[in-house]
């Protein structure tokens, strides 16, 4: 059985269907990444999966989980299952580096300061920020912003990790480590990993799947080497805009 399923999902605000049906279906230890332009209802679509928006038909599960009829404590629990690493790191500014990857621990689970303040520092040294556990947000470039964010995300070990736009706003060489980071903690950990983008480049890199959501629909979900030889004129049409030829690195088999 899948992992999260989306049955017959329908969203509507100020009167327009946002999510339009949606089916869909992500394997566990999988890398899934949704594409779309702006409004076509990435965002809502992971707000739904986190129980921050309820839909108006469908279900949506996780495991066992109905994520669509939980409600407080319930929904709290589910919510542990996952990481978020937001489209803007979403840093307290008040709060240093270790200060603000140590915050979920402090809220929501036993442990004590110097507790804390250890697992933070090891989810820190892993994505190779060891040296800035003292630095302000206010003083990282947006890579290591980013970075802390995912910190942050990983550091109560969920087994899905949702990305928000991860690579929007970066110059392209901080994109490509991101991507790597991504890779990284599904190769490494074995966590399933969800990423609304617009970046294609990213997407190719590290997807095991594509989907593309149009007007509220999927249109089209392939692994990459599929993806880019898609006849859906929207698929194309992202290839296109993109400066993307069907060659090209997603080629080669993805990694087991």
């Amino acid at each position: 059985m899948s992992l999260i399923r989306f049955q017959r999902v329908v969203k509507r605000l100020g009167g327009r269907r946002v999510l339009d049906g949606i089916d869909l279906e992500i394997e566990r230890g999988e890398t899934f990444v949704l594409l779309g332009s702006s409004g076509s209802g990435k965002s809502v679509t992971l707000k739904h999966l986190i129980g921050l928006m309820t839909p108006d038909e469908g279900q949506i599960w996780v495991g066992e989980d109905c994520v669509s009829e939980a409600r407080g404590r319930e929904m709290e629990r589910i919510r542990r299952r996952f990481g978020v690493l937001f489209q803007s790191a979403a840093l307290l500014q008040w709060l240093n580096v270790v200060q603000n990857v140590m915050l979920p621990l402090l809220e929501k689970t036993p442990l004590s300061e110097a507790e804390a303040f250890e697992r933070a520092r090891a989810r820190l040294d892993q994505l190779g920020l060891g040296d800035a556990l003292e630095k302000m947000p206010a003083d990282l470039s947006g890579g290591m912003q980013k970075r802390v964010g995912l910190a942050r995300a990983i550091v109560m070990d969920p087994e899905i990790i949702l990305y928000d736009e991860p690579t929007s706003g970066l110059d392209p060489v901080t994109s490509r480590t991101i991507d790597g980071l991504i890779d990284d903690l599904r190769t490494r950990l074995g966590v399933t990993s969800i990423v609304v983008t617009r970046d294609l480049h990213s997407a190719l890199a590290i997807a095991t799947r594509i989907g593309v959501i149009h007007q509220g629909r999927i249109v089209e979900v392939a692994p990459p080497r599929d993806f880019v030889r898609s006849g859906n004129e929207l698929v194309q049409g992202f290839l296109e805009a993109q400066y993307i030829t069907r060659r090209g690195a997603w080629e080669e088999p993805v990694p087991s």
